[in-house]
């Protein structure tokens, strides 16, 4: 790793290991967490070294120099969870490593831009859509409208600005982004506020490895915390239809455009927790959100799962339990290795990966396909 804030800055927590031995660091903690389920080879999906992340955030330091002018920097946390300004990021995107010192330059320039400013995050994509947000501490104005275009138009960005119940949006609130999945496009479009992986070509993996390991099916998918819809729509292209859900309105909603970017008719999504799903499919209740929706007409073979990190909950896991394939993307071995500690009483792994999203991190993701034992 190149660079001059390595073993410094607190967001690397692995600084004393090249890639290759961070990684294999954690590959084998992770065998030996999982060693009482199987002995199998795991299937590595690997990181890029540097320049990986596409979604970002950074605190925003104020200093002044021997002449008493305002200076702006970014900022971390050292190791003693002290600030360290930073004017750069080796694990940014190549297009956001460019668009970090321009911005800081321009909003430098203005009080009006700068005052109060308090964080920056950027979102970006492969084809080179990328939106900042600014958030502050004070009320924002017409005039701090006006000279945020201005940097919209130089820097040929998008910009929204954030403060206490405040949201204003100049151009869009979205990007847009083309994942090239086992040689076919998919379009989505990733709206602030929503979840997106940050590291792109390990979600592409991810999602190849997904694709790679499963049947074409003649039944349906079932999926619960489906988010915008990142696995939901290359997956459709294995099932006759599917059913997903989600609890976000924010979700829902880039779910439901990701659907009309690739004409995709196949996929229903649905707004309600996992735990209202099982009650509508055991009938406990009926749910106007299902009115337009009848669960009868599915004919369902394999869930697809990716919960957050504190996993499944028993509901969710007996219900899991019913259907012949079982496929579980988690962001938390610990909370994954509970959950197979159940699904595992009436389904075996088939497979098992794990996706290096965060290099240099103790951090590490897992893929599971179980399949119903018989």
């Amino acid at each position: 790793m190149n660079c001059k804030y390595f073993g410094i800055c607190a967001s690397c927590t692995l600084f004393d290991k090249t890639y290759e031995e961070q990684l294999n660091y954690k590959i084998q903690r992770e065998k030996e967490r999982f060693s009482n389920f199987t002995t199998m080879e795991f299937d590595i999906i690997k990181s890029s070294e540097s320049n990986f992340r596409n979604r970002a955030e950074f605190r925003i330091w104020w200093d002044k120099d021997e002449n008493g002018n305002e200076i702006l920097s970014y900022a971390m946390n050292d190791f003693k969870k002290n600030i360290l300004k930073i004017d750069s990021c080796e694990m940014v995107s190549p297009h956001i490593q460019e668009i970090m010192p321009k911005l800081i330059f321009e909003l430098e320039k203005d009080l009006i831009l700068s005052y109060k400013l308090f964080a920056v995050e950027f979102l970006g994509s492969t084809t080179k859509d990328l939106l900042v947000t600014l958030i502050y501490h004070k009320k924002l104005d017409e005039e701090w409208n006006q000279k945020a275009k201005e940097i919209e138009s130089a820097l040929n960005i998008k910009i929204m600005g954030r403060s206490r119940k405040q949201k204003i949006v100049l151009s869009s609130e979205s990007i847009n982004e083309t994942l090239h999945i086992n040689n076919k496009d998919f379009k989505f479009a990733y709206q602030e506020g929503g979840f997106t992986q940050p590291n792109t070509n390990v979600n592409i993996q991810m999602i190849e490895w997904v694709l790679n390991n499963i049947e074409n099916s003649s039944k349906d998918l079932c999926e619960l915390y489906c988010g915008g819809g990142n696995f939901t729509i290359p997956l459709s292209t294995k099932f006759h239809k599917v059913l997903a859900t989600e609890i976000s309105k924010t979700s829902i909603k880039s779910a439901l455009k990701n659907c009309e970017l690739n004409n995709i008719e196949t996929i229903s999504f649905i707004r309600m927790s996992a735990e209202e799903f099982v009650q509508a499919l055991n009938e406990v209740r009926p749910f106007n959100r299902l009115k337009n929706i009848n669960l009868k007409d599915y004919n369902f073979d394999t869930i697809f799962m990716d919960p957050p990190r504190s996993g499944l909950d028993d509901t969710t896991r007996a219900l899991a339990k019913d259907f012949e394939n079982i496929i579980y993307i988690s962001c938390n071995p610990k909370t994954l290795h509970r959950d197979l500690e159940e699904l595992t009483k009436t389904h075996e792994i088939v497979r098992f990966a794990l996706f290096d999203q965060f290099a240099f991190t103790n951090h590490i993701e897992s893929g599971v396909i179980l399949k119903k034992i018989y």
